[in-house]
């Protein structure tokens, strides 16, 4: 179920880099590069917790806040979602 949860957020924040108001690169490409992140955690299930990726999405979630918030409010889901499966 988290994972499911999981992969859903992330197609749901993909939908958003594609809708949301203009990105710069910069910020896309960070946001790529997370959700890749998250996607090699999420294939490797015997991975432990991962604090650098938390790091990284914790950052986005405050560099968005303003800006994006609703990149910010699914990048929290995400959080929340790795947190329950113990990640």
């Amino acid at each position: 179920m988290p994972t499911r949860q999981l992969r859903e957020e992330l197609q749901k924040l993909r939908e958003q880099l594609e809708h949301e108001p203009p990105l710069s690169e910069e910020q896309r490409g960070e946001l790529e590069t997370l959700i890749r992140d998250i996607e090699l955690q999420l294939a490797n299930e015997d991975a432990l917790s991962d604090e650098s990726l938390m790091d990284g999405i914790n950052l986005a979630v405050e560099r968005f806040e303003v800006s994006h918030p609703t990149l910010a409010a699914t990048l929290r889901s995400v959080v929340q979602s790795l947190a329950n499966m113990g990640i």
